[in-house]
Formats: structure tokens, C-alpha cells, sequence
């Protein structure tokens, strides 16, 4: 009797639209970390682990590209420290780490200034110097919560976005009143310096905990201004209630964020993984809502990078080719593709590279 082959289930390549590959200890030794309780802990303990890692920046990032690219991943946007404890070696090594994977990762580096913009002397001129020399866009965070200086800090970041011609991604986790009222101020400042759909608000706490006619009313000013969010569905951070905002036009993506660093001793690289965690905490049931969460992480987020998203057919030069029933049947098991296929060459089989 014939042997039923297995099911082929075809997809567009997923995109990573938040990753800070420069902190991970990814392809090391095991990392253990302190507890930290509020933001500036968190930041200290990482400054703290990067210092100590023996690896370089372009060695751990090359392991964790590999990983990711392995697993499906086509593209990525990579947040990237600098500051007073890192200067641009972060920035220098990801780039080299995205060099030497040309052809199998596109990477956009955000110039991320973790541990503050105002507040850490210094790192509004190592921005301008990261933009000059590999970064793709400029960053920001918690204008409020951690810089105490809304208009102050977003003048310095749309200021660089300007001189430097590139997009914005702002890290907010403010929550409440304060973060939506930061969330509207990011808004209205993409519209009046021109950069409608190209500034991204990552996290987004207070729009994930909002409700009711808070919610629909900031999901509006979002619409109207064409700002993205992102989300990355981790431990018990609040996450964007997807369907609502896409429903009012808002446009979102969704990233790994920390992958095994200082901040979590969670994460795989993969975005398969990630679109099952998005599924589950946004209590997806039916196949609408998995493939939802599905294409959230391929081309939701090859929309926010900037690649074609053309509808993929089973010959299509780049694509992820699944042994499983249907796409809603891979957000629940989780399987690395079984073919990643790039520009018609496969290029990883079961989760390992060929090459």
C-alpha cells in the first residue's frame, strides 16, 4: 500500500521586529543572574554581565543569528546598547556579526541608549556617532519613567532622527496615564516632523493595559498617525491586545526581545517559538486567531523592516516549508521548518544550517 506523504505547509520567512542580540550569552557558558525588581536594576546588572563576557559582540551575535536563521528567521531588528559603558563596540560588533551573514539575514541596528539619553553623559554624541557609523535608527526610552524629561528627550531623539534621516524605535515600558500620554506626544511628534509610519513605540505597556475607550482611542491616534507597535509576549509583562488594534488600523509586530541574557535565562532564537507564546497569551482558539499570531511574525514584521511581502507560493524563492497538517497546527507544535529556503537554495533542514 502507498505510504501517505507528510503535508507541506508553505510560508513567508518570519522577522524578528525586536532582538538585543548584543546582550546575549548565546553559545557560552551557562550565565547565572540576580533578581532585579525595577528598571534601573535590570540595566545595572547588564551593564554589570556585559563587562564580564569573554566572548566578543560579533561571536555571541554570530551563534544567535545562526540559530535564528535556522529556524526561519529572514530578517531582524536588532537594539543595540550604546552609552557611557559600551561606546559603539556594540553597534560595531552586531554590524560585523550581519556582515558575515550577508545573503541569509537582513539586520537593521537601532542605536539604543539603555541606560539613558539625557541622563548618561555623553550618549547623545555616541548616537550620532553610532548612526554614522552602522546604525540604521535611532532609539529612545522611557522618556518619563527613566529620563524624568518628556519633551527633552524626545526632542533629542527625533532631533537625531532628522540630522541622521532615519526612523525612530522607542522603547516604553510607562505604563498607565503616563505612558499613554507619552504614547500620544511619540504620535503627534511622527506627524509634525514627517516620519508617519516610521516610528515605531516598542513594548508599549500602557496600550496593552489599556481598556474600553481608552484603548479605541489611543488604537485611533495610533491608526491616524501611523506609528507601529511591537510586543514580545514575555513572563507577565502585559501584551497588545492584537486583534482589537489591527481592527482599527493599527499596525504591529512582534520580537524575541532579551534572548538568554542578564535579563532572562529564557528565550531560543526562533520565532516559531515566539509565535506560540504570542497564540497562548493572547488566548488564540480557532485557526483565524493562530494564523493570526502567524502572520504577526512574518509579514507583519517584514512590513516594519521594509522587505516585500508578496504572497508565497511553493516555488517562491524565499519561503519556510513545514512538515505539518496546516499553519495553525505549526503555532501549536512548534516545529523548526523542515526546508529554509533562501533565494531558491535551502539553506537549513530541521533547525540546522547547511552550510
Amino acid at each position: 500500500m502507498p505510504v501517505n506523504e507528510p503535508a507541506i505547509v508553505v510560508s513567508p520567512p518570519l522577522v524578528d521586529a525586536h532582538i538585543h542580540p548584543d546582550k546575549t550569552s548565546w553559545g557560552g557558558p551557562w550565565l547565572s543572574r540576580r533578581a532585579a525588581r525595577a528598571l534601573p536594576e535590570y540595566i545595572a546588572n547588564d551593564v554589570r554581565v556585559q563587562a564580564d563576557y569573554l566572548a566578543s559582540v560579533e561571536e555571541r551575535t554570530v551563534s544567535l543569528f545562526r540559530t535564528a536563521i535556522a529556524n526561519g528567521t529572514r530578517a531582524l531588528r536588532a537594539q543595540v546598547d550604546v552609552g557611557p559603558a559600551q561606546g559603539l563596540t556594540n553597534v560595531h560588533g552586531v554590524r560585523a556579526a550581519a556582515d558575515r551573514l550577508a545573503g541569509l539575514l537582513d539586520v537593521q541596528i537601532v542605536a539604543f541608549p539603555q541606560q539613558g539619553l539625557l541622563t548618561a553623559p555623553g550618549t547623545a554624541d555616541l548616537l550620532d556617532a553610532a548612526l554614522r557609523e552602522g546604525a540604521d535608527l535611532v532609539g529612545g526610552i522611557d522618556p518619563v519613567g527613566l529620563e524624568h524629561d518628556l519633551d527633552g528627550h524626545l526632542d533629542a531623539v527625533f532631533g537625531l532622527a532628522g540630522a541622521h534621516s532615519v526612523d525612530v524605535d522607542i522603547h516604553l515600558h510607562d505604563g498607565g496615564e503616563i505612558g499613554l500620554e507619552e504614547t500620544r506626544r511619540i504620535a503627534r511628534r511622527a506627524v509634525t516632523e514627517g516620519l508617519s509610519g516610521r516610528v515605531t513605540i516598542s513594548h508599549a505597556f500602557a496600550v496593552a493595559e489599556a481598556t474600553g475607550d481608552d484603548l479605541l482611542h489611543i488604537a485611533d491616534v495610533l491608526a491616524e498617525s501611523g506609528v507601529w507597535l511591537t510586543t514580545c509576549a514575555l513572563g507577565t509583562d502585559p501584551v497588545l491586545p492584537v486583534a482589537v488594534l489591527r481592527e482599527r488600523g493599527v499596525k504591529v509586530a512582534v520580537g524575541s526581545d532579551g534572548v538568554r541574557d542578564a535579563w532572562t535565562p529564557f528565550g531560543t532564537g526562533s520565532m516559531v517559538d515566539r509565535a506560540h507564546l504570542l497564540a497562548y497569551r493572547t488566548d488564540a482558539i480557532t485557526d483565524v486567531e493562530l494564523e493570526q499570531a502567524w502572520d504577526l511574525c512574518t509579514r507583519s514584521g517584514a512590513e516594519l523592516v521594509g522587505l516585500a511581502s508578496h504572497p508565497v507560493q511553493a516555488d517562491s524563492a524565499d519561503r519556510l516549508e513545514f512538515d505539518a497538517e496546516c499553519l495553525a497546527a505549526v503555532v501549536v507544535d512548534r516545529p523548526a521548518p523542515a526546508r529554509v529556503v533562501r533565494g531558491g537554495r535551502v539553506v537549513a533542514r530541521a533547525g540546522t544550517l547547511t552550510g
